[in-house]
């Protein structure tokens, strides 16, 4: 099956020398793009084929854990952004500005 998200060259270059990104696309696949391993839950390594890939988010993927495209089939639906902060992130932001020195007096 073709790709559904065509990669160009400017995609396929890392984006950072500190690892990878990983895009949610609205409607679609979670893309990897950048320095990554990918790992099964038993620790042994999945060979990519390549250095951006698109996971599978919707679960209907025939080549899990990469997109096949099937979300299009599906009707997947999902925002690119989630909707509110994870509550978690949240604490974690919260004590890294209790972190911060502050100028004493």
């Amino acid at each position: 099956m073709s790709d559904p998200h065509p990669v160009s060259p400017e995609d396929a270059a890392p984006t950072s020398e500190r690892g990878a990104t990983i895009t949610p696309y609205r409607d679609g696949p979670l893309i990897v793009r950048g320095d990554f391993r990918l790992l099964d839950q038993d620790g042994n390594e999945i060979d990519p084929g390549r250095e951006t890939i698109a996971l599978c988010r919707c679960g209907k993927s025939g080549i899990k854990p990469f997109c096949d495209g099937s979300h299009k089939r599906a009707g997947f639906s999902a925002p690119s952004a989630p909707s509110r902060p994870r509550p978690a992130a949240r604490i974690l932001c919260e004590a890294r500005r209790d972190d911060v020195p502050r100028d004493a007096p």
